[in-house]
C-alpha cells in the first residue's frame, strides 16, 4: 500500500527545551515518512495543526513541550480533525508532563513510538470549548507559571514552578469560587475560598499522584482550600502527591464542571496556555483522540 503524501506530519518546535533536537529530529522523522514542519513564532503550532487537519493528515507527531502539544491539538480541533487523527508526542520541552504520563521517556523513544507505537483512544478535556490533554489549573500554580522566569524554568524544569509557587503562596489572596459539577457520585457543589483548583485529564493530584485514567470519561478535580504552614501544599502540588485524606483538600471526579469567580476574573493555565475567565465550564469528550503511547502507559492506573 502506498502511503498518501502528507498523511504523516511532524510539527516541531525548534526552541523547546535546550533546542538540540532541532538538529537531528527532522532527519529521523523524514526517514520514517513524516513531513516536518517547524514553528517560527508563538502560535505557529496552532496554524500548523489547522493545516494538518485541513489536509486530513492521518498521523501528526508533535516534537516540543506540553504547550506545543496543546497548540497543535487546538489547531486540529479547529479543523474538526481531532477525532480522525493519530497523535504522538516527542518530548523536547522542559517538563513534558503528557509524555511522562503516557510512557514516552525521551526524544529517541518518542520518535520510535511516533512510528510504530501502540495506540489508545483517550479522553480530551474541554475548557470554554478549548481542548486540553493534561490539566487545567487555577490559583497558585497558574499564577506561579506566569511569574516563573525563563532562566529558572530552563535550569529547574517543573521544580521552577514549585519554587515560585512557594514564593507566590506568601502573598496569594486565594480564589473566592463556587464549583458545580456532575460527578461519578452525582451532583456536587462547593463554595468558598481556595488556594488553588486542579483539574486533571492525564494528570491526577491526589493519592499517589501521576497519571490519571485518560479513558474513563472523567476529570480528576482537587480543591485545595488552604496553604498549610511551611508551604507544604506547594511542595505536594509540585510532586503531585496530595493524599486523599489531606486536610483542606476536596477531591471529586466529574465529567461536567462549572467554576464561577464571584465577580472576579480567574487566571487558568490550560496545559500551560493562560486565559482569564469569570466563569469557566469544563467537560470531557470521552475517548475522542487516538494517541500513540509507550509500554509504560497504564489505561487504568491505580
Amino acid at each position: 500500500m502506498i502511503m498518501q503524501i502528507g498523511s504523516r506530519r511532524c510539527i516541531l518546535n525548534p526552541v523547546s527545551g535546550d533546542g538540540e533536537h532541532a538538529d537531528y529530529v527532522p532527519r529521523l522523522m523524514e526517514a520514517r515518512g513524516f513531513e516536518v514542519y517547524e514553528t517560527q513564532a508563538a502560535g505557529d503550532a496552532v496554524e500548523l495543526g489547522r493545516e494538518a487537519g485541513r489536509a486530513e493528515a492521518s498521523e501528526v507527531a508533535v516534537c516540543g513541550g506540553d504547550g506545543t502539544v496543546n497548540e497543535v491539538v487546538r489547531g486540529l480541533n479547529d479543523a474538526g480533525h481531532l477525532d480522525s487523527v493519530t497523535l504522538s508526542v516527542i518530548p523536547a520541552g522542559t517538563a513534558n508532563l503528557l509524555a511522562g504520563n503516557i510512557g514516552v521517556t525521551d526524544i529517541q523513544h518518542g520518535v520510535e513510538i511516533a512510528d510504530i507505537g501502540a495506540t489508545r483512544p483517550v479522553d480530551v478535556g474541554v475548557a470554554d470549548e478549548e481542548p486540553f490533554l493534561v490539566s487545567c489549573i487555577a490559583g497558585l500554580p497558574a499564577d506561579a507559571s506566569v511569574s516563573t522566569p525563563g532562566d529558572l524554568k530552563e535550569r529547574f524544569g517543573t521544580l521552577a514552578f514549585l519554587l515560585t509557587g512557594a514564593q507566590e503562596a506568601l502573598r496569594f489572596d486565594g480564589l473566592d469560587i463556587t464549583i458545580a459539577a456532575v460527578g461519578e457520585d452525582g451532583p456536587f457543589t462547593w463554595s468558598g475560598e481556595a488556594t488553588c483548583l486542579l483539574v486533571g485529564n492525564a494528570r491526577k493530584f491526589v493519592a499517589e499522584g501521576g497519571q490519571a485514567n485518560m479513558e474513563d470519561g472523567l476529570l480528576d478535580v482537587a480543591i485545595v482550600e488552604q496553604m498549610p504552614t511551611g508551604n507544604l501544599v506547594a511542595e505536594a502540588i509540585g510532586q503531585r502527591l496530595l493524599a486523599l485524606d489531606t486536610d483542606g483538600v476536596t477531591h471529586v471526579r466529574a465529567d461536567e464542571i462549572t467554576i464561577a469567580g464571584h465577580g472576579k476574573e480567574l487566571t487558568f493555565s490550560r496545559d500551560g496556555e493562560l486565559s482569564t475567565h469569570e466563569t469557566l465550564s469544563l467537560s470531557v469528550r470521552e475517548t475522542t483522540l487516538t494517541l500513540r503511547v509507550g509500554p509504560g502507559y497504564e489505561p487504568d492506573p491505580v
